[in-house]
């Protein structure tokens, strides 16, 4: 079966290279979060080089990598855009489709804030905090309990006494996978009662989210997201600061550990919420959608991801100059990715 599906996807590349009209136009899927850089630079890319400019669609992390590993040819898309790094399964979803190489470009670093309206009151959390708000179940007296806490001030007198509801991403997202790994993992770290606990309860226990009100799956959508937050000014939205740094009018970001969801913060690691964003290439697709190799070009073009680039002016924190000229390099070099490394 496995030899089958390399020989369908092998005759469905085939025909797509030998097709002239088979697709002139580069279609990106993926990140919301990543959606507003691969939108920048898609436009600037179709304004230098005359080509059609590329399609990009937010679909989310999780769908956009099925829908880029779902096979080779014109009705499946050539990049995906990821704000966290391609998984294990995935690129295996990827191979068994025939996709036997791809490409990934790290573009920089974001920070996954809390945000309210600016008229809600101004409030610092702590991972702990954040994690006790929003786990279905947390330690009372030693035990674990369907969690208990239906306000702020239930969990510490100092903050609001507002009821936790929190806007955020579904499963399929990214950012939901970044935040479950940088604020709800670490966050359970610091009870005692489940870091006793064995491997499988102790996950369960640290990464599932309450499902009765107090966290309200938001869609794919940041957007909406910040339109939800100008309506209910006791509620918190979860997404990336590139949103945040879009609507400084309308929001504050709540301060995490003592530090600010600021540019300076995020890139320097003093704020303790962020991580790398990415897209992924398909390499047999290049070479037969004309114009995927001069749009990683300009993506990874000082002019775009660099200190002054463009892209930092949409909120996006640019990696170190070392780190950009080795991605450049891997990148235009379509260096296939190596989760190992």
């Amino acid at each position: 079966m496995k030899h089958l599906a390399y020989a369908a996807a092998g005759l469905a590349l085939a025909a797509f290279a030998t097709d002239a009209h088979a697709r002139d136009q580069i279609r990106i899927v993926g990140s919301s979060t990543v959606f507003p850089f691969s939108t920048a630079v898609a436009e600037t890319f179709g304004g230098k080089s005359g080509m059609p400019v590329p399609v990009v669609e937010s679909t989310g992390t999780g769908g956009g990598m099925k829908l880029f590993c779902s096979g080779v040819g014109e009705s499946t898309p050539d990049i995906t855009n990821a704000s966290r790094r391609i998984k294990e399964s995935e690129l295996e979803a990827c191979a068994k489709a025939g996709i036997d190489a791809v490409t990934e470009v790290q573009i920089g670093f974001d920070g996954i804030v809390l945000a309210s309206d600016k008229s809600a009151p101004d409030v610092s959390l702590t991972i702990p905090q954040i994690f006790l708000a929003l786990a279905k179940e947390v330690p009372v007296d030693g035990k674990l309990v369907p969690n208990p806490y239906g306000k702020w001030s239930e969990i510490d007198p100092s903050l609001p006494d507002v009821k936790i509801e929190v806007l955020g991403p579904p499963p399929t997202s990214g950012t939901r996978d970044a935040f479950v790994e940088l604020v709800m993992d670490h966050g359970c770290s610091t009870f005692p009662e489940i870091e006793a606990l064995e491997k499988d309860a102790k996950t369960a226990a640290c990464q599932t989210i309450r499902e009765d009100g107090g966290y309200v799956e938001a869609g794919e959508n940041d957007n909406l997201i910040v339109q939800k937050l100008q309506a209910n000014p006791n509620a918190v939205g979860i997404f990336g600061y590139s949103f945040l740094d879009q609507n400084m009018d309308s929001l504050n970001g709540h301060p995490i550990d003592g530090n600010e969801p600021t540019f300076e913060n995020i890139a320097s690691g003093a704020y303790p919420v962020s991580r790398s964003i990415y897209f992924y290439v398909k390499n047999a697709h290049v070479g037969v959608v004309p114009g995927i190799k001069e749009f990683i070009e300009e993506f990874t073009s000082e002019a775009a991801f660099g200190e002054e680039g463009y892209l930092t002016d949409k909120g996006l924190i640019p990696m170190p100059e070392a780190e950009r000229e080795a991605m450049r390099n891997s990148a235009l070099a379509l260096t296939p990715v190596n989760l190992g490394s």
